[in-house]
């Protein structure tokens, strides 16, 4: 288990967090527009890098709000937690 610091309520084990997936994936704006092919790779391509990596997280068993996480996905090593931007409320 790992602890990570939720920017509203401080530093919490990882129990009571909900992983969001990548962060900065925009939603498309017209998705009626897309192809199956263009809709599935928006849903299910992800970068899923060695290292560095920005990711959502929702305090599911706390404050239930969500925010960013800048994370190292080799050592789990969490190098920041932050609010997320104006209107950006999660996944």
């Amino acid at each position: 288990m790992f602890l990570i610091k939720c920017p509203f309520c401080g530093e919490r084990a990882e129990t009571e967090f909900s992983y969001g997936g990548e962060a900065g994936i925009n939603r498309p704006l017209d998705p009626d527009a897309l192809s199956d092919v263009e809709w599935a790779d928006y849903l299910f391509m992800r970068k899923n890098p060695r290292g560095a990596h920005k990711e959502l997280w929702n305090h599911a068993q706390g404050c239930r709000r969500w925010f960013g996480v800048e994370r190292d996905t080799v050592s789990y090593r969490i190098s920041r937690s932050f609010e997320l931007p104006a209107g950006d409320k999660g996944p």
